[in-house]
């Protein structure tokens, strides 16, 4: 029986092995007890290299880098991106996936699918 479940579309875990997997090329990531953004590739943009300043002046419709950045989460293996978000200066990633292995095990032990 395969212990790979899809969690999202780029991101699988190996059950047996307790690990993130990019579901596109294997690369093993990091424990799956760990936030998986930790063992990706991650990239910070301005927000002005996304959204151009609609109008001239102080209020432009474009964030301004001193309030949010891009991060980006990519594979380290293929280059996948897997997630991006907008975080204030000095936020920490946030950990947006929170997986009960166990019972993905027990679901998976008796058979069913993900």
């Amino acid at each position: 029986m395969d212990k790979r479940v899809r969690i999202t579309e780029g991101l699988d875990i190996d059950l047996d092995r307790g690990v993130w997997l990019c579901n596109r090329c294997g690369k093993e990531l990091i424990s799956s007890s760990e936030n998986y953004k930790k063992g990706c590739l991650i990239h910070e943009r301005s927000p002005h290299e996304i959204w151009d300043p609609v109008i001239e002046g102080d209020f432009t419709f474009s964030y301004d880098p001193g309030w949010g950045r891009i991060i980006e989460f990519y594979c380290p293996g293929c280059g996948t991106m897997f997630d991006n978000e907008v975080l204030p200066p000095g936020h920490p990633i946030t950990h947006d996936i929170d997986v009960d292995i166990d019972r993905l095990r027990i679901k998976h032990s008796k058979g069913k699918e993900a």
